[in-house]
């Protein structure tokens, strides 16, 4: 069995940011995604929304949030993102919402799409939340990423949904 550790604590248990500066640089991509359930009655008034459409305000939202990642989680590097999507696709009891990063850089984008699929997620939630604060954000996971030293990583879905 390997022992894997926690890459962000140095040998004294202090915490650390990751040093990249060796490591090449690389193409890496990471997808993730984010499930908002509502009742149905919220999602047939999307279209009639006051303040706009909400997914289009909550895609936009998720693109910048990726692009501020490292001013909101701690030890995470500033990277140069060459391409950021959200994507929001209506469902019969929500919003599903998925996101890809994408960079050439020495360490990879998971935190970065999992930031820009949460706050997209968030803003779903305040953009519907005057018709139902019973909102819920629900699975906000990595789907896969690829890239870099420790390889592609692709979720294994459950079969007990």
């Amino acid at each position: 069995m390997v022992t894997k550790k926690l890459s962000h604590y140095d040998g004294a248990g202090r915490v650390r940011m990751v040093d990249v500066s060796r490591k090449a640089t690389t193409d890496r991509e990471a997808e993730a995604s984010a499930f908002v359930a509502m009742k149905t009655a919220v999602l047939e008034a999307l279209p009639a929304n006051p303040k706009g459409d909400p997914l289009e305000v909550a895609r936009i939202a998720g693109i910048m949030a990726a692009k501020r990642t490292a001013e909101l989680i701690p030890l995470c590097h500033p990277l140069p993102l060459a391409s950021v999507d959200v994507d929001m696709r209506l469902c019969e009891n929500g919003v599903a919402i998925t996101s890809r990063v994408k960079t050439t850089a020495e360490t990879g984008v998971e935190m970065e799409a999992m930031v820009a699929a949460s706050v997209a997620a968030l803003t779903v939630y305040d953009m519907c939340k005057a018709l139902d604060k019973g909102i819920e954000i629900r699975e906000i996971v990595l789907e896969r990423k690829s890239g870099g030293k420790s390889g592609d990583y692709r979720r294994v879905r459950s079969r007990s949904k």
